[in-house]
């Protein structure tokens, strides 16, 4: 086994603290383990991740800039955190455990999300640069698979219903434009002159009497 090498799982279902975080006076976030409140649990999660990692790889420091496959598995497919705010979570339990110097090694990162009811967890193999490097490739499919679609957030799909409404009645300005002043307006303030083909803005209309 190469000695820049690593692999950690941690069991149970993947959380983020990207929106649980506090901050002391000096302004430096932190995560208070003692708060009464929903932060302890983030808090312990990466102690947790941490605690992993070391036990997983006793003994191992990784110093070298790394390559990071992170496989993530949810329990539900329906309700889980962004998978993107999960690496942060991830990667400061891995740096605090020993494992790597600081989670700025990871410069190559692929991450895939799964769903596994009965065991929700993450999988981290790290690898560093010196014996490895990442190939890889998309390509269509020869059987395709049933797609799958995202809806807006419920607190969010209404002003986008909004937004495409509005955008639907909405003049195109740029199309009614003045010929007197070239100032684009709406079509209800212009006036149509020589059959139709020259529009004036009411503001120049009243000007030429």
């Amino acid at each position: 086994m190469y000695d820049n090498y690593a692999k950690v799982i941690v069991k149970g279902s993947p959380i983020t603290k990207s929106n649980f975080k506090l901050f002391n006076v000096n302004g430096r976030a932190i995560l208070p383990m003692n708060s009464g409140k929903y932060h302890d649990r983030y808090a312990i999660y990466e102690e947790e991740i941490a605690f992993n990692a070391r036990s997983q790889n006793p003994s191992k420091v990784l110093d070298e800039a790394l390559i990071a496959v992170l496989k993530v598995y949810y329990k539900s497919e329906k309700r889980h955190p962004d998978t993107n705010n999960i690496t942060k979570s991830i990667f400061d339990g891995i740096e605090k455990s020993g494992l790597i110097i600081n989670d700025a090694q990871i410069r190559r990162l692929i991450i895939e999300e799964f769903y596994d009811k009965e065991n929700p967890r993450f999988e981290l193999e790290l690898f560093g640069e010196s014996s490895f490097s990442m190939d890889y490739s998309i390509k269509p499919r020869e059987i395709l698979e049933e797609k799958i679609t995202y809806n807006p957030p419920s607190n969010k799909k209404k002003a986008l219903n909004d937004r495409m409404n509005i955008s639907a009645i909405k003049p195109k300005i740029s199309d009614n434009i003045c010929e007197v002043c070239g100032k684009g307006t709406c079509k209800e303030n212009l006036i149509s002159a020589n059959k139709g083909k020259t529009l004036i803005c009411r503001t120049c209309f009243k000007k030429l009497f």
